[in-house]
């Protein structure tokens, strides 16, 4: 079922629940909404004795975007800060919280700004310490992928976004650009400049050491060297946090090697 919140600046923030038990608000990365990605089977996964909450995030599937006025020059990290806040009081005031990606990024703003949240989880937070080697390090990649979005070059926004920020080789890109999910992708381009303020907010040092919820970590063993090394950087910064690798995964991570491990963290055990 599809439920609306209205965020703190009057955007409209849709999300739906699945299950009943402890909440659990799922968080996602780039590109990722309610209908693409993998939030929908996680929740799956854990709603077994878990309320579990996956929301769009603003600019993506229902949710409007910046008090639905789609300028995204009003963009601010606060804003997505007030959207979960708002899914949070929606799930009864006080929720786990799992962020993947920049998603997990998002969540550690959140947690640093005082949100009520039980439990931290977070997978692979993609925190750049050092962007000399960056090609996009030179000028200012979310103005960048903005101003292709704004001017109809979607497309573009997302190549720029893929091979500049994650660094994924053009040929590779070429396929992407083929598949049959890529328009799906052109859809939310300009949210994209969302994630790229978010994980490169150098603010986020200085607030780790601010978050008190217990937090967990966790990272693929076969993932790029300077995604593990964001991971244990976080952990190490966060003083009830802990790291945890998975072996074989990489930043494609299995949903049932990830699952078991949430239903660990967050106490929920599976029905005998």
């Amino acid at each position: 079922m599809n439920h609306v919140v209205i965020s703190k600046d009057g955007t409209r923030i849709a999300y739906g629940r699945n299950g009943e038990g402890v909440p659990i608000i799922l968080v996602d990365g780039a590109f990722c909404s309610r209908r693409f990605g993998p939030m929908g089977g996680l929740a799956s996964l854990l709603a077994d004795r878990a309320a579990v909450y996956i929301y769009d995030r603003r600019g993506r599937g229902d949710s409007g975007d910046s008090g639905d006025s789609g300028d995204t020059a009003t963009y601010a990290i606060d804003r997505e800060i007030e959207d979960l806040a708002a899914i949070i009081e929606a799930a009864g005031g006080e929720a786990h919280v799992f962020g993947m990606s920049s998603g997990a990024i998002l969540a550690l703003h959140a947690a640093a700004a005082g949100l009520p949240i039980r439990k931290l989880a977070l997978y692979e937070p993609p925190y750049v310490q050092n962007e000399a080697g960056n090609p996009a390090a030179q000028e200012d990649p979310a103005a960048r992928i903005a101003e292709l979005a704004q001017s109809g070059r979607r497309a573009d926004a997302v190549a720029y976004f893929m091979t500049k920020i994650m660094g994924m080789p053009e040929m590779a890109f070429q396929g992407v650009r083929q598949a049959p999910s890529f328009p799906g992708m052109e859809a939310v381009a300009h949210t994209l400049a969302y994630d790229v303020t978010i994980t490169r907010d150098t603010s986020l040092a200085d607030k780790l050491p601010h978050i008190r919820q217990a937090t967990l970590v966790i990272g693929g063993e076969n993932s790029p060297p300077p995604l593990r090394q964001a991971v244990e950087f976080i952990a190490s910064a966060i003083s009830q946090a802990e790291s945890r690798l998975l072996s074989g995964q990489s930043h494609d991570v299995s949903l049932d090697a990830l699952a078991p491990v949430l239903r660990d963290f967050f106490s929920i055990r599976m029905p005998r």
